[in-house]
């Protein structure tokens, strides 16, 4: 997300209440737009379809079919998605940009040979008795998805953020009309209408791409060249959706908690909806995250570095240093506020939403901690983040994959359990890395003048 600051502290500039509230308004706009968008889009198709397709269980089988296309390809780009951004980013700074286009094309090209691959295989064994059309969709889809999320995370890295959100508000608009119409033909019709719509959305993140961008050649590879790979990186987009996903995969496979709805396709209501809404609830905590680490944090940053390549006194480099942690501190804690209203407000409205939904309120303890547990996240996030500013890799790659052996061990654990431990694998891991975390960030801003000037 760096660049961000930029739009972000003009409007801080204004000092008024006004320019606030703006800048509250785009940064959760930002971190969260496109994620709003595909949920409310899936929400609606699912809620009108449910008068025109028959049996209605095939609008659960559309939206589980979606949900596996979305975290399967999450996983499977992972490695690719920081590390071409990197590469993208080191090309910019040595103002080559002729070469970040043919090296997207070898990108895409690897990510859609990798999900033709692993799709057709799936398909092909999995999903014997479902009709050919809908295993043809599921291919299709599972190779663009994956193709969004590096054309998303580039432009993220790209800092055009607005057009991101713009072509995802086009893509979901298309996705959800054209599912719509042709929900009258079933599982097929809902899924052609996925699928149509996802192609729109990746075609008009490629025009924001060929519009920025030139090249005198088609296709490059050195993006995957030894001198331009980063392996922490990709490690750590791998590690990180894993370890954000693997309970979930836990619980919809786990004879107690899931339910089969389409060919080896799982699902688990009881674990799925709770975690949904808890995520709903980090919107506010992603807005401030982003607000307070992009200007008062990067500003501090900033002033540290250009000290230290000035030749300030070290005095002044110590000030600037302490007011680096001075900001982080305070983001932080702002952060642990904001997520804490927003918990206690999920909370209070926990009865009224779960009876709405036509869950047990028995389910409750599993929302609360579930709440917690993507706060927490939150934050993770936000300490991931100042740890790739100061080019921490290795830590942000030991700390993901604790991340997913915590994740993957306490949840095994719970599920053992009764149902009143539920979710409290994913939290209770979550809090680890946390705390670990933070103890690590404070070790190294105590040492961050010591190895700024002796270990490069």
């Amino acid at each position: 997300m760096a660049g961000i600051g930029f739009e972000l502290r003009k409007m801080l500039r204004r000092n008024t209440l006004l320019g606030l509230m703006q800048a509250y308004a785009y940064a959760g706009l930002i971190s969260s737009g496109p994620w709003i968008l595909s949920i409310v889009g899936m929400l609606v198709i699912g809620v009108l379809s449910l008068p025109f397709v028959l049996p209605t269980t095939l609008v659960e089988q559309f939206q589980v079919s979606v949900t596996y296309l979305i975290s399967l390809s999450l996983v499977l780009t992972g490695p690719l998605q920081l590390a071409f951004t990197r590469f993208a980013s080191d090309r910019l700074f040595e103002k080559r940009d002729d070469l970040i286009l043919p090296n997207f094309h070898a990108v895409a090209f690897v990510v859609t040979m990798a999900a033709a691959l692993v799709g057709g295989f799936a398909v092909w064994l999995l999903f014997p008795m479902q009709t050919a059309g809908y295993r043809l969709l599921m291919l299709a889809g599972f190779a663009v998805v994956a193709n969004i999320w590096i054309a998303t995370i580039f432009l993220s890295g790209m800092k055009q953020y607005m057009s991101i959100i713009v072509v995802f508000m086009i893509g979901y608009s298309v996705t959800t009309g054209a599912a719509l119409a042709l929900n009258r033909y079933g599982l097929s019709g809902l899924m052609m209408g996925f699928v149509l719509g996802q192609t729109v959305l990746l075609a008009g993140l490629l025009a924001l791409i060929y519009r920025d961008y030139r090249s005198d050649h088609f296709i490059s590879f050195e993006v995957f060249q030894k001198a331009h790979c980063y392996p922490t990186l990709m490690l750590t987009g791998l590690l990180y959706n894993l370890g954000i996903w693997i309970d979930k995969f836990m619980f919809w496979y786990a004879p107690g908690t899931g339910q089969q709805v389409i060919g080896p396709l799982r699902a688990s209501i009881i674990y799925d909806i709770p975690v949904f809404l808890a995520y709903l609830a980090i919107i506010p905590g992603m807005a401030v995250f982003l607000l307070r680490i992009e200007t008062d944090f990067v500003e501090c940053y900033e002033a540290f570095y250009d000290a230290v390549r000035e030749g300030a006194s070290l005095q002044h480099i110590e000030r600037t240093r302490n007011a680096m942690v001075e900001a982080l501190r305070i983001g932080f804690w702002e952060i642990i506020k904001i997520q804490t209203i927003a918990a206690l407000m999920l909370f209070a409205a926990g009865t009224a939403v779960l009876s709405w939904l036509q869950i047990s309120t028995l389910y409750l303890p599993l929302l609360y901690i579930d709440v917690i547990a993507a706060g927490m996240q939150v934050l993770f996030m936000g300490v991931l983040n100042v740890f790739f500013y100061l080019d921490r890799r290795r830590i942000v790659v030991g700390l993901v994959g604790a991340l997913v052996l915590l994740n993957a061990a306490l949840t095994g654990v719970t599920l053992a359990l009764n149902p009143a431990w539920y979710g409290y694998g994913f939290a209770v891991s979550l809090l680890v890395v946390v705390l670990a975390s933070l103890f690590l960030l404070d070790r190294k801003l105590g040492m961050l003048e010591y190895e700024t000037f002796m270990l490069q």
